[in-house]
């Protein structure tokens, strides 16, 4: 929903690096480039960007107040 900021694993701060790996793949560059150059070189904090998916626009179209 909410970009992580944290990895749920290992802890590592990963939420500064999320809306620049956004924009460089969505760009068409590889993805594993990208990790690779933002220094996230652990498996648990790769797959928390590659997997994330935002759904926070959506679900904001249902807020009660």
């Amino acid at each position: 929903m909410i970009v992580p900021v944290r990895c749920f694993t290992c802890g590592k701060v990963i939420g500064d690096k999320y809306y620049i790996f956004k924009e460089r793949v969505e760009q068409g560059e590889d993805p594993e480039k990208v990790l690779d150059d933002l220094g996230i070189e652990r498996y648990c904090c790769r797959r928390t960007l590659l997997s994330h998916v935002e759904l926070i626009d959506d679900i904001m179209k249902y807020k009660v107040y």
